[in-house]
């Protein structure tokens, strides 16, 4: 196959161009920092420490209801784990709405 050739007047055009995205400091740290793709979402704030809490103590809550088969616990799994689910809901249509919106990744 024939190599296309550049008139120098398109490779300046060029060079000026790779010029201005090399001068996007930003532009640059997100080009060679991470691979391209979305990321998970991260655990942060208050809401992400309640959420992740919120999961352990339904898990423990989990374990000791099948160990025991207490009523109480069942329900108190019950209710934690329906909390939890909401919560994660919750965070993750946050996610994908910054992500359509063009937000910060991961913010």
């Amino acid at each position: 196959m024939d190599e296309a050739r550049l008139s120098p007047h398109e490779r300046r055009v060029l060079a000026e161009i790779e010029a201005d995205l090399n001068a996007d400091a930003r532009l640059v740290r997100r080009m060679a920092g991470r691979p391209p793709g979305p990321r998970p979402p991260r655990i942060r704030g208050r809401r992400g420490r309640g959420a992740a809490l919120l999961a352990v103590v339904t898990l423990t809550l989990l374990v000791l209801a099948a160990a025991t088969s207490a009523p109480a616990l069942i329900w108190a799994f019950a209710a934690a784990w329906a909390a939890t689910l909401v919560l994660l809901l919750r965070a993750v249509v946050r996610w994908t709405r910054r992500r359509a919106v063009g937000g910060p990744p991961g913010h």
